[in-house]
């Protein structure tokens, strides 16, 4: 999609150079995909020079302008999984980045769902200065995040704790290249269990269960937490599917932890 009202593509010095019209460029394949008449200049983040990956004692700190490709080659099994789940082309891997897939804010969005169930955060950095917030409540809405006016995400940080748990996923679409309908991503935490949905639901939902939970009561949470009117409704999978799936992954994962 070209965007035929924007007049300028500079290379940003600092956050105060945004203004109204404006728009942060990383990949561009979410920023491309639809048109946008409000734009007037791209801000490119790409020419920033932020490095990738950075591993840490506390974790791993992944830049937003990383590209899903450098991200599946970082040798973290859970995140590769994260990275198959786009189901897309080598093309859209080496291009599409980390922080496009957490702002565009899709139910699918599989970076929103790799950074909700492992307890990551988001440097977001603005006029007012920086912020950190949990990834899990980046994302409000189909589309809609916490970010304020000017600001961009420079980064998520995943704790190191949590990229040496035990995690198991599932993922199902309604057909082998479709995008995701539902993603179900289980981590042990100590004796307990975090159970992370996305892609089902218009945000992502984080359940903790201090101790091992059992069959019945995983699936009362899930009723108490995810109510019907949270489950998404398009072309990718009616809300009734996503819910039966969503309590099918969500027990198999339990089974799989716990056990």
């Amino acid at each position: 999609m070209d965007l035929h009202t924007v007049a300028e593509v500079i290379s940003p010095a600092r956050v105060g150079q945004w203004r109204p019209g404006d728009a942060w460029l990383g990949g561009g394949t979410a920023l491309f995909g639809e048109p946008r008449p409000h734009l007037r200049r791209l801000l490119d983040l790409t020419t920033a020079g932020w490095p990738a990956l950075t591993s840490r004692d506390d974790g791993l700190e992944i830049a937003a302008t990383c590209t899903i490709a450098e991200l599946a080659a970082s040798g973290h099994d859970i995140a590769e999984k994260c990275c198959h789940a786009f189901l897309a082309s080598f093309k859209i891997w080496n291009v599409a980045t980390v922080g496009g897939n957490l702002c565009a804010a899709l139910p699918a969005g599989p970076m929103i769902a790799l950074g909700a169930a492992l307890g990551g955060t988001v440097l977001l950095q603005g006029p007012g200065g920086e912020r950190t917030v949990a990834v899990a409540d980046f994302v409000t809405g189909e589309g809609t995040t916490v970010l304020r006016e000017g600001e961009l995400l420079r980064s998520m940080h995943l704790p190191a704790s949590s990229l040496g748990a035990r995690t198991a996923y599932r993922q199902g679409s309604l057909h082998a290249h479709g995008r995701s309908g539902v993603l179900v991503i289980g981590r042990a935490a100590g004796r307990g269990l975090v159970l992370t949905v996305t892609a089902a639901t218009r945000r992502p939902y984080v359940l903790v269960f201090p101790e091992p939970p059992g069959a019945e009561l995983l699936q009362v949470a899930l009723t108490e937490r995810i109510g019907p009117e949270a489950y998404v409704d398009d072309v990718h999978g009616l809300p009734a599917w996503r819910r039966h799936l969503t309590r099918l992954y969500a027990e198999q994962v339990r089974a799989e932890l716990v056990a």
